[in-house]
C-alpha cells in the first residue's frame, strides 16, 4: 500500500527508565556507542518499528541494549521539543519500569555498556534525558511511595 503525505513526518522513539526500589534507589543507564553523543550516558531507548506500540518499543530497546527483559512499564510522557535530537525531528514516549534490585545488565547493540547509578549521583545525560529522568523520578517518588 503506497502513501503520499504533503507534510514531513517526525521519527518516533521510546525510552525506558529503570529504577530500583529501596532506600537507595538506582537507575540503569547506557553509554552510547554511536553518534550522536557517543560516549555519553543515556536512558535505554530507540526508534519505533512500524509494527509495534511505543510500549513494545521501549521494552524491546531495553532488552536489545542491556539484556534486561521486563514486561511492565508505566508511561511517563511524550517529549517533543523540536531540537531534542540532532539527527532530525524526533518525538519520544518515555516509560518507567520498577525492579526490586539492580539486575545484571551489559551494553549490547548500540550501547557500549550498561551501568546502575544512584539516583542522587547521575552523570550528565545525552539528548533531553535529564528532563525525562526528572519526570520519571518524580513519578516514581509520588506514585510508588518510594523516597
Amino acid at each position: 500500500m503506497a502513501y503520499t503525505y504533503q507534510y514531513p513526518r517526525p521519527a518516533v522513539t521510546a525510552d525506558c527508565v529503570v529504577v530500583t526500589k529501596g532506600t537507595d534507589p538506582q537507575v540503569l543507564l547506557i553509554e552510547r556507542g554511536d553518534e550522536p553523543f557517543k560516549g555519553c550516558w543515556a536512558i535505554p531507548g530507540g526508534f519505533l518499528n512500524i509494527d509495534e506500540t511505543t510500549e513494545q518499543c521501549a521494552l524491546r530497546e531495553l532488552e536489545e541494549e542491556t539484556g534486561l527483559k521486563l514486561d511492565k512499564v508505566f508511561q511517563v510522557g511524550a517529549y517533543s521539543k523540536v531540537d531534542r535530537d540532532p539527527r532530525g525531528r524526533t518525538i519520544t514516549v518515555a516509560y518507567l519500569a520498577i525492579v526490586d534490585a539492580p539486575i545484571p545488565a551489559t551494553g549490547q547493540d548500540d550501547a557500549a555498556r550498561a551501568r546502575w547509578f544512584p539516583i542522587n549521583h547521575l552523570p550528565t545525560l545525552a539528548f533531553d534525558h535529564a528532563e525525562i529522568m526528572a519526570d520519571s523520578l518524580m513519578l516514581f517518588k509520588t506514585h510508588f511511595n518510594c523516597d
